[in-house]
């Protein structure tokens, strides 16, 4: 007798076509989403950073191989590449935050490579190295400090697009397991009654146009505090 019912007092945003209770579901969708979005940035940061790293450390060829590898899988789009992977993996939370790691990976590589050329070329680097110091040394106590920044830049201009990314495999139900709510499923669910339940799919879409522009917007703040030129634009 609950199905598909409108907003009202008891039940805030309505209900869904199996009487469930549309803002419970999203605010349990929300912890969901969130970690997988998270976990998936997360492993982007550590996969793309650390090899991006090690190979840059290791010399031309070092570099030349890996970034060859890592264009191979930059030339796939996102979320067809996740696809590809939750396909080899299966579904789960598990495999979607590896695949969203494996697919974002590239462009934290990208920034440490581009950052640490800009570096290396600084006068700290070549006196490091004057003084005896290796090219693990060198990058693990001159480099990687000043690295940090901009691949923490990075995480928090992706984190919207894994968010995006997870709710698109949920969607298609390939993401967490069915007994899970989240947005993307809530999303694909409600898509069969919008005629006669608009509110249950309009409160999932919605929360995921609000959270993924608050983290645009936090990444874009984060960008500035941790810009490194920013001292020297506001100068006249």
């Amino acid at each position: 007798m609950a199905l598909n019912q409108p907003p009202g007092p008891v039940h805030w945003l309505g209900t869904d076509h199996m009487g469930r209770d549309v803002f419970s579901r999203l605010v349990m969708g929300a912890r969901t989403t969130l970690e997988v979005g998270f976990g998936g940035a997360l492993v982007a940061f550590v996969l793309g950073g650390g090899l991006g790293l090690v190979a840059l450390s290791f010399g031309r060829w070092a570099e030349r191989g890996m970034f060859a590898a890592i264009d191979l899988v930059r030339a796939l789009p996102d979320v067809l590449l996740a696809l590809l992977l939750i396909v080899a993996l299966g579904a789960g939370a598990g495999p979607v935050v590896i695949a969203l790691g494996i697919a974002f990976a590239p462009f934290f590589a990208y920034v440490a490579r581009a950052i640490f050329h800009r570096e290396a070329a600084k006068d700290y680097v070549a006196a490091a190295r004057l003084f005896g110091g290796g090219r693990l040394h060198v990058l693990r106590l001159h480099l990687a400090p000043n690295l940090a920044g901009g691949l923490v830049t990075q995480a928090a201009i992706l984190l919207p697009r894994c968010v995006v990314t997870e709710s698109v495999l949920s969607f298609l139900g390939l993401g967490s397991s069915p007994d899970e709510p989240t947005w993307g499923r809530m999303v694909a669910d409600a898509s069969h009654y919008i005629e006669i339940s608009p509110h249950a799919i309009l409160a999932p879409v919605l929360a995921i146009i609000l959270l993924t522009l608050s983290l645009s917007i936090l990444g874009e703040a984060v960008r500035r505090a941790l810009d490194p030129l920013r001292e020297t634009a506001r100068e006249p």
